[in-house]
């Protein structure tokens, strides 16, 4: 991939949980109440499983997620940068791993308008590319002008078979894997900062969705 600019971004897309909301998964406690091996990633275990056992865990999952809806709330600096984002005209959406009825209670509870809503129901979840790809083929952009924010390596993971630039927000956690994102920063807040000081030319033209 080509070495990344900010002034290239023509569209913006959001993980969700630990990115622009809050999140108490204890996903150590699920694999263990759905005994899924620590080492295995629990939605491709949850699919190996026979259909009974895969619509009990598919269930457990989703209690797990609409619980944690109840108690999630917006990050610190979200509301300014999508609120940027709104005035440069840069379109948004979200690709994330919860159930549709999580992410959107989640995104009810904490005002988040974004209307491009991908989750693990539309496509195969990430790390794989699927949804990425389909946001770029809905908004006629080619990946390369698309930016991925994430928080997790299979954010970073789907960005990059995507062939997307990603940027990861640590939230001053010590992450191993920091060098696999096309930028690092700590929050939203420098997010705006950077993309405050673009000019105002730093947008689109006008996507049809």
């Amino acid at each position: 991939m080509e070495e990344f600019k900010f002034e290239a971004v023509k569209g913006v897309i959001f993980d969700l949980d630990n990115t622009l909301v809050s999140s108490s998964l204890n996903f150590k406690a699920i694999k263990n109440e759905l005994n899924c091996p620590a080492n295995k990633d629990l939605l491709t275990f949850v699919d190996s499983l026979d259909l009974v056992e895969k619509e009990k865990a598919n269930q457990c999952i989703i209690n797990h997620e609409l619980a944690d809806a109840q108690s999630c709330h917006l990050l610190d600096g979200v509301n300014e940068l999508l609120s940027l984002l709104v005035d440069r005209k840069i379109p948004t959406a979200i690709v994330t791993r919860n159930c549709r009825n999580a992410a959107t209670k989640k995104m009810a509870k904490t005002n988040i308008l974004i209307e491009l809503l991908i989750t693990r129901e539309d496509h195969k979840a990430k790390p794989s590319p699927e949804g990425l790809l389909k946001i770029a083929e809905l908004w006629g952009i080619p990946p390369r002008n698309l930016l991925y924010v994430g928080d997790h390596l299979y954010d970073l993971y789907a960005a990059k078979r995507a062939f997307m630039p990603s940027c990861l927000f640590t939230f001053n956690k010590e992450l191993d894997y920091c060098d696999e994102a096309d930028v690092t920063l700590s929050n939203p807040s420098e997010l705006v900062k950077i993309l405050s000081k673009l000019t105002p030319d730093f947008r689109p033209t006008a996507v049809n969705i």
